[in-house]
């Protein structure tokens, strides 16, 4: 197990290190190392992923060495990546294998971890049926902002969802939230049904 030393402490086994020296050494391009970031954040904990960095476009992000191995800590994230543990397990092929343990607090504000059991509970079983699922970002002041994925990301009924629906709830169990703002992109969307508004086109 190798640790980084200073205030930043990631922990990487022998195998996860080995196994992603081994996606380094495949991969085509030259590679600068991986980065590791949070994606989402559940009821179940973080959603962490480690991508290959491609030389020449490294960002800006702490970054340490382990065992030879270069590892980018996303700079957005690095206080709620302090900490963690990557394990890997060989569970077959197309499958990464790696396994996080991340001991940080999900939420650091009260009203974010009452928004998240709500949509753990009631939102996310709801729209489950229609192919979607709503994802909380984070609460500042009196708004929580979210993103849809699945298939409410680009729908055409996707703001019809977000105020009649899901800002409703939000504000009938967490009073204190008195606007949800929806920060997906739309456009980049599957849905056939979606249309993005017109350039110059006022907003209502």
């Amino acid at each position: 197990m190798a640790d980084t030393p200073g205030d930043l402490r990631l922990a990487f086994s022998d195998q996860a290190i080995a196994a992603l020296k081994s996606a380094l050494d495949g991969y085509p391009e030259p590679a600068a190392g991986v980065r590791i970031k949070i994606v989402g954040r559940s009821g179940r904990g973080f959603d962490h992923v480690i991508t290959i960095v491609e030389r020449g476009a490294e960002p800006d992000d702490p970054a340490v060495d382990l065992d030879g191995l270069h590892v980018f800590v996303e700079r957005e994230h690095a206080d709620k990546l302090n900490g963690v543990a990557v394990h890997y397990d060989y569970k077959g092929p197309n499958v990464s294998g790696l396994e996080f343990d991340n001991p940080n607090p999900v939420w650091d504000n009260p009203l974010e971890e009452r928004v998240q059991i709500l949509f753990d509970e009631y939102v996310n079983p709801g729209i489950a049926a229609h192919g979607g699922f709503v994802t909380l970002l984070g609460v500042e002041e009196d708004r929580a902002y979210i993103e849809m994925g699945g298939g409410c990301a680009g729908c055409g009924m996707a703001n019809v969802t977000l105020k009649q629906g899901i800002e409703v709830a939000v504000k009938q169990h967490v009073p204190e939230i008195v606007e949800v703002v929806d920060t997906t992109d739309h456009a980049s969307g599957t849905n056939p049904y979606y249309q993005p508004q017109k350039a110059g086109a006022a907003s209502k």
